[in-house]
C-alpha cells in the first residue's frame, strides 16, 4: 500500500451499513470503489444479518462482487460493526481479501459499555464478539475537524494514517466511507418507506 500512497490516484474500497428498524432481520450494506480522492468507479449493495455473525465473510463476498475490486489497495470501514452488533473480524477480512483493512470511527469506543451491552444481549458469545471488536489498538488521528480513531490490519499505523488523510476530502470522514454510507442509507430509507402505510 505504501507505493500506492505515493501516487496521485489509487483505488480504495469504502464500506458502511444503512438504516434498519428494530425487528428487521437484515441491514443494507454498501461497498464503493473509489479512485482517491473522489472518483467513484463502482458500487455494490448487499446485506448483513442484524446483530448476527459472519460479517467479515459477507463483506468479503461483497467486495469480490465489486467490478474492478482487483485494483483496490485497501479497505476502509466505518468502525468494526455493521448491522447493529455484527462484529467485523478485521483479521478475517484481511485474510479473505488480501487487502489492508482500516477501521475508522469518529469517537473513541467506550469498551466497558460495549462489554456490558454484549453480555446483556449476547450472553452466549459475548466474549468472542468483544475479543474480535477489541483485538486491535486504536490510534487517535488528529485532523482539522477533530480526531478520528483508527485500527489497522495489514499495514502500519503510519500508512493507515496517510491513507485516511489522503481519502478525506473535507470534514473527518474518509470519502469512500462517506459515499458508502450515503448509498446504504438511501437503500435502507427506500426499503423503510415502502413499508410505511399511507393513509
Amino acid at each position: 500500500m505504501r507505493r500506492a500512497l505515493g501516487k496521485p490516484h489509487f483505488h480504495v474500497i469504502g464500506i458502511d451499513d444503512g438504516a434498519f428498524r428494530r425487528g428487521d432481520r437484515w441491514a443494507p450494506v454498501a461497498a464503493v470503489l473509489l479512485a482517491v480522492p473522489a472518483r467513484v468507479e463502482a458500487v455494490r449493495v448487499g446485506r448483513v444479518p442484524i446483530d448476527g455473525t459472519g460479517a467479515a465473510r459477507r463483506l468479503g463476498d461483497l467486495i469480490r462482487e465489486l467490478p474492478g475490486h482487483e485494483s483496490a489497495r485497501a479497505v476502509l470501514l466505518d468502525g468494526a460493526v455493521v448491522g447493529g452488533f455484527n462484529v467485523v473480524d478485521l483479521d478475517a477480512l484481511r485474510h479473505d481479501t488480501g487487502l489492508p483493512v482500516v477501521a475508522v470511527t469518529a469517537r473513541r469506543p467506550d469498551f466497558a459499555a460495549i462489554r456490558h451491552a454484549l453480555r446483556t444481549w449476547f450472553p452466549r458469545d459475548a466474549t468472542r464478539r468483544f475479543r474480535a471488536l477489541s483485538a486491535h489498538r486504536l490510534y487517535a488521528l488528529p485532523g482539522p475537524s477533530g480526531a478520528v480513531f483508527v485500527a489497522a490490519v495489514g499495514c502500519t499505523r503510519f500508512d493507515a494514517a496517510a491513507l485516511v488523510r489522503r481519502a478525506t476530502v473535507e470534514g473527518h470522514v474518509p470519502e469512500p466511507i462517506r459515499l458508502a454510507h450515503l448509498v446504504a442509507s438511501a437503500v435502507g430509507s427506500e426499503r423503510l418507506a415502502k413499508r410505511t402505510v399511507k393513509v
